[in-house]
Parts: C-alpha cells; sequence; structure tokens
C-alpha cells in the first residue's frame, strides 16, 4: 500500500522499527533482553525511501532519518 506521507507533514510520528536496537541484560536471569525501539517527531519531510523526522532531545532539535524498510508500525498523533 502506497501512503501519501506529504498531507501528514508537522504532524506528530511514532514510529514502531522492526529492528531490536535495545539489547540490555536481565541480571536476574542473566539472559539478553530486547527493546522495542520506537522512534517520535514531526514528520519535516517524506522521501521515496523514508521518512525524515524532527524530534527534540535534551533541548536541542535533532533530524532522525528512518528508512521505510526498518518501519514497522507508524501511529499519527496531531490529525
Amino acid at each position: 500500500m502506497k501512503i501519501d506521507w506529504q498531507k501528514y507533514l508537522g504532524q506528530t510520528l511514532n514510529i514502531t522499527m522492526h529492528e531490536n536496537y535495545g539489547l540490555t541484560l536481565d541480571k536476574k536471569t542473566d539472559t539478553t533482553i530486547y527493546e522495542i525501539v520506537f522512534k517520535t517527531g514531526k514528520l519535516e519531510q517524506a522521501f521515496d525511501d523514508g521518512l525524515l523526522l524532527d524530534a527534540v532531545r535534551e533541548k536541542e532539535h535533532i533530524k532522525i532519518f528512518v528508512p521505510f524498510s526498518s518501519v514497522k508500525c507508524v501511529e499519527i498523533f496531531n490529525i
């Protein structure tokens, strides 16, 4: 399915990634825990291969590019 991301510019997106980046160790069971990774920010621009988000971290704006191949799910806020 093709989505026209242009109509969501300026909206807040919460993107769930396919990759489980956040590896951590559970000290009680001595096993690895895979954390679900989210990217959140305002949709600034949409490209043929991904989305560019503007996010605020520690009072600074940062740009996050998320390739479509990494997107598992997208929640759209402020509609």
